[in-house]
């Protein structure tokens, strides 16, 4: 009795396997045919996106000259908004674009962000929701290749088309690139292409640059980098 109750326990384990194995199968045959489909769909995306005028502009923070680029290109467009992803100080982004005669409502500042991940982290939900296809992305040679992958990987997934735009800096820059750096970022920036589509994190801190009280910056006082030029 013991050996038929065993054969017949090893017969219903074995069934049982061979049940999960074709459930997993068919888990797995789905999830290919949700990620082809989406892979082909978003590639579509991107190559009509491509074709399109810019239709934002995001300015990843590091140097003042970055900024100070952006603010002649909003001349050029001025109703392209642009997103700030935490720059200079408010008050000195302020000086650069009130002189330009910039609308200042375009301009937004994202002050969440303490990496270039986090850029893109924080900045995705705000493009989302502003309906873009075709960002300019600005950074400068000292942040290359890295953040260009990473637009590339993190925007592309939903869609974003993006041109990056090089702005030239003078003197040594403040942050060092390495491979294992970007390596580390392009991994996780695979990782949350997929969880992003689910997950949209805000920020807590976006504020619109003609909201921002330089009365109250005067009285505190400010100091703004050097190369922007601004005298202080």
């Amino acid at each position: 009795m013991k050996r038929k109750f065993t054969i017949k326990s090893l017969i219903s384990i074995k069934k049982k396997f061979a049940n999960l194995w074709q459930l997993l199968q068919k888990l797995t045959g789905v999830l290919y045919f949700v990620l082809g489909t989406w892979l082909i769909f978003t590639t579509i995306t991107l190559v009509f996106a491509s074709s399109q005028p810019i239709d934002a502009f995001l300015v990843l923070g590091g140097s003042i000259r970055r900024e100070t680029y952006v603010a002649q290109l909003a001349k050029q467009y001025p109703q392209t908004p642009i997103l700030i992803s935490h720059g200079s100080p408010d008050p000195c982004i302020w000086l650069i674009f009130q002189p330009e005669l910039v609308e200042l409502q375009n301009v937004w500042l994202e002050k969440c962000a303490n990496s270039t991940f986090e850029n893109f982290y924080y900045g995705i939900p705000i493009l989302r929701r502003w309906g873009v296809h075709k960002v300019m992305l600005i950074t400068s040679p000292s942040h290359l290749p890295r953040a260009k992958w990473m637009a590339q990987i993190l925007l592309g997934a939903h869609g974003i088309w993006v041109e990056p735009e090089i702005v030239e800096e003078s003197g040594i820059p403040g942050n060092s690139e390495s491979w294992g750096k970007t390596g580390l970022d392009l991994t996780r920036s695979l990782l949350w292409a997929i969880l992003s589509q689910i997950i949209q994190p805000e920020c807590s801190n976006v504020t619109k640059l003609a909201d921002v009280d330089m009365q109250a910056w005067e009285h505190k006082g400010f100091h703004c980098e050097h190369q922007g030029g601004l005298g202080r």
